[in-house]
């Protein structure tokens, strides 16, 4: 995994999780559903790269 694009995937990941919190604790259900999305998409992004890196792996002769 690049290290740009795993910095790309925690960073989204960390922003998701902050955004949640924060709508929880507000009562903030759009807050709530955007930090969400921001995990998946963290998580999305991170599957990705740990998929072209096997990728990588398994034909590397």
């Amino acid at each position: 995994m690049s290290a740009g694009e795993k910095a790309k995937a925690k960073t989204e990941q960390a922003k998701g999780a902050a955004k949640e919190a924060t709508g929880k604790v507000l009562g903030n259900d759009r807050l709530v559903a955007e930090g969400e999305a921001d995990k998946m998409a963290g998580d999305a992004r991170e599957t990705k790269e740990h998929t072209k890196d096997a990728f990588k792996d398994t034909f590397k002769r």
